[in-house]
């Protein structure tokens, strides 16, 4: 942002912000302020009236940034010149957008009008000396699109920089009472800049209110999201957004748990390869979860017909590794197929969501988007299925440790009721005739089917025969 030029009204904007401000000195009394944070020291900055034609929507702020790229033809001309007339109303629209699909209106904008509409502006945005709001952006989308004229501002220093106005903004919406959280694509790129200012990962974690761990695993996130991205890139020139991976928070964040805890590296990417895929297409986390290293090869290869054809090349190994005198191993064919598979369907959904192609070509690209989604569907109906019944199978052997522990605990407190004279032997009599019953009928499941019954189910069997007569 340091090398955008100042918009074209900075200097009458300037001027006009010293009037007022010296009026609202000269004017008695106290006058307003409103507090900012900036290199961890509070900043006390007056609030004036500024009439809102002459304000200027922040390009850098944190709140759109993912969703900039949302169409690439603004998005270009945003970043050539964002003072211009169209890159403003852009950035106005994105404003009031929908963050996981910005063309949608946002609840949350039609919350903040409505409030403005009936008991006006409560908390003053910020700006700078050229005009430029640095906090209050959407405030001031829903003002103007309220047909108010005027907004209430805190001037920051004109000594502020660039770097200056990023780290108030993210102050500001950072702290635990704003109403209005940043989306997860937004928070990822902005934990990311203040990692490339070289900020600590314990003092960015901090300033975000998470663990550091969790700070990590966020930066992890979007590294992934990054790479699918230009995965995705077609012949057409057309790739997935950043947009485009909002909403899926919670499935990215277990992907990574699950990719940290996998047996081998080879395993692990192959497991992320196959969720990125359920992760596009829609999937649930409670289906995506079902994708282990065992997945593509059981259920998705025999279900879906565009796994079967791929034929996935094992990258030729040139030379040794450096130092040594042995060739890295070659990549295994099912991780190698996961990664075909992957760039398929990211290039599939970078043309569905693409302006501006033929229809044709989006057509197209829905159909076999659509197609690619029935056959994981079908590939987690069998990995379900299976999952349902391992489980099933679980709870019989669990029930029965159950019994175990109960049985054992019942020794205990028998030899107790027997030392204290306690003991209610009839009691304790239909009790024991009650277990009889239950073994005889578990012994007649246990041996249904079973030609060959092991050794526990063979003396269960003769047990409760035994006892039946």
């Amino acid at each position: 942002m340091s090398d955008i030029p100042p918009p074209p009204c900075a200097d009458q904007n300037a001027a006009l912000i010293r009037r007022r401000l010296r009026d609202a000195a000269a004017g008695g009394g106290t006058p307003e302020t409103v507090t900012v944070e900036w290199n961890q020291k509070p900043v006390h900055v007056n609030v004036i009236d500024l009439p809102l034609r002459d304000l200027y929507y922040n390009p850098a702020t944190h709140r759109i940034q993912a969703q900039r790229d949302h169409r690439a033809g603004l998005a270009q001309r945003l970043k050539e010149d964002p003072w211009a007339d169209d890159s403003q109303q852009y950035l106005h629209h994105l404003l009031m957008g929908n963050p996981a699909s910005p063309d949608e209106p946002d609840p949350e904008f039609a919350d903040l009008k409505a409030s403005l509409g009936s008991v006006s502006q409560q908390e003053p945005g910020l700006v700078t000396y050229a005009g430029i709001l640095v906090n209050g952006n959407t405030r001031a989308a829903a003002l103007r699109e309220l047909k108010q004229t005027s907004i209430r501002v805190g001037v920051l220093p004109e000594s502020f920089t660039w770097e200056d106005v990023a780290a108030v903004e993210l102050a500001l919406q950072l702290r635990p009472d704003k109403r209005r959280e940043y989306s997860y694509i937004n928070r990822l790129l902005a934990m990311e800049e203040q990692a490339s200012l070289g900020r600590a990962a314990e003092a960015i974690a901090r300033d975000f209110h998470m663990q550091e761990k969790t700070f990590h695993q966020e930066r992890w996130i979007l590294g992934v999201i990054r790479d699918m991205i230009e995965r995705s890139k077609t012949v057409d020139g057309v790739q997935l957004r950043l947009v485009d991976f909002e909403g899926h928070q919670e499935n990215l964040k277990e992907l990574h748990r699950t990719y940290r805890n996998a047996d081998s590296s080879d395993k692990a990417e192959q497991i992320k390869e196959n969720r990125i895929v359920a992760i596009l297409l829609d999937f649930a986390k409670t289906r995506t979860r079902l994708v282990d290293d065992k997945f593509q090869e059981k259920y998705l290869v025999p279900a879906v017909s565009a796994v079967q054809t791929i034929a996935a090349p094992v990258p030729a190994i040139s030379g040794n590794i450096p130092g040594l005198t042995i060739a890295p191993p070659p990549e295994p064919q099912t991780l190698a197929r996961a990664r075909a598979f992957t760039d398929l369907v990211l290039k599939a959904k970078a043309v569905e969501n693409a302006a501006g192609l033929p229809e044709t070509a989006i057509g197209a690209a829905r159909d076999q988007v659509t197609e690619l989604r029935k056959g994981l569907r079908r590939a987690l109906d069998a990995a379900e299925r299976d999952d349902r019944l391992r489980k099933s199978q679980q709870t019989a052997a669990e029930h029965l440790d159950d019994a175990c522990a109960a049985i054992n605990q019942t020794i205990s407190d028998l030899a107790k009721a027997r030392s204290t004279q306690s003991l209610d032997e009839d009691s304790f009599d239909d009790a024991v005739l009650r277990l009889r019953a239950s073994l005889a009928r578990l012994a007649q499941q246990a041996s249904r089917g079973l030609a060959e019954p092991g050794d526990g189910v063979a003396w269960l069997r003769s047990m409760a025969g035994g006892t039946s007569r």
